[in-house]
């Protein structure tokens, strides 16, 4: 009974001594997370008030959210009763071992740096990078999120981002669609150029502006190839993709100009 009478005395002298500081320590966290939630929404509405980039935007706010998290955390230790100055050298310390360690993931920061000063794309923007084709959904602190044509959430590395080469279709306002169709070799190739003309300069898709064409770009073993090379903006590309090769068709067919195909495979197939 008196080694329990001790234990009891013990934790009453322990809850005195630190029940009001896990207390306060407790409120601080509580409190500060709260002002940090009002601190961040306050920049985000003067940063949408002043026209930031969204991408900028996204990115600034990461980093000062992350920023005033430490600083609460440290708050909160400090409260506890833990040197801070010690606990700010054993994590200096501990950061250079972290670093070393973690040479890739400092390499996607300073990435993710880079393109927000550089500005090599933004959200929104239609890239194709690393072996990935893609809409900027997200420009985080380490990656940078793609959604693929495929619906698809592609994550790129920040480091691999800015150190390798990167297409960016939406930047300039058009794409060029690159598709070919084959007529006959004893068709007119002036008439279908004029018919193809017309299938790409009637689709209010395609931009008047580069102009489209209709080119021979080769002669095939029973066709002569016709590069048929509409513009348009970046987010109609496969819409005029699509359509291009279908109307294409039907225009040709429209215009009784042969579209060949191996005659001598379905002979076969027949006999």
């Amino acid at each position: 009974m008196e080694k329990a009478q001790e234990w009891i005395n013990y934790g009453i002298d322990l809850a005195k001594e630190f029940g009001p500081r896990l207390i306060t320590a407790i409120l601080i966290f509580i409190i500060g997370s709260w002002i940090i939630k009002k601190i961040t929404k306050g920049i985000r509405k003067m940063m949408e008030k002043s026209s930031y980039d969204d991408s900028l935007q996204r990115f600034l706010l990461n980093m000062i959210s992350w920023a005033l998290k430490i600083f609460l955390i440290l708050l909160v230790i400090s409260r506890l009763g833990v040197d801070v100055t010690t606990f700010a050298a054993v994590i200096a310390a501990a950061g250079l071992a972290v670093g070393l360690a973690l040479q890739g993931s400092l390499s996607n920061f300073a990435g993710g740096v880079l393109i927000m000063i550089f500005k090599p794309y933004k959200i929104g923007d239609l890239v194709e990078a690393q072996g990935t084709l893609g809409v900027v959904k997200e420009i985080e602190i380490f990656t940078t999120k793609l959604t693929t044509p495929d619906s698809k959430l592609a994550i790129v590395p920040n480091g691999a981002m800015a150190n390798g080469n990167i297409i960016n279709y939406t930047a300039e306002g058009k794409m060029r669609v690159d598709t070919q169709v084959g007529i006959g070799y004893g068709e007119d190739i002036k008439k279908a150029k004029e018919v193809l003309l017309d299938v790409l300069t009637s689709n209010p898709k395609v931009l008047k502006e580069p102009a489209p064409s209709v080119n021979v770009a080769g002669l095939g073993d029973s066709s002569v190839d016709l590069a048929v090379r509409p513009f348009c903006k970046p987010e109609d590309y496969w819409d005029v993709y699509f359509e291009t090769y279908e109307n294409c068709k039907l225009a040709l067919d429209k215009a009784g100009i042969e579209i060949p195909y191996p005659h001598a495979v379905e002979i076969q197939k027949k006999g």
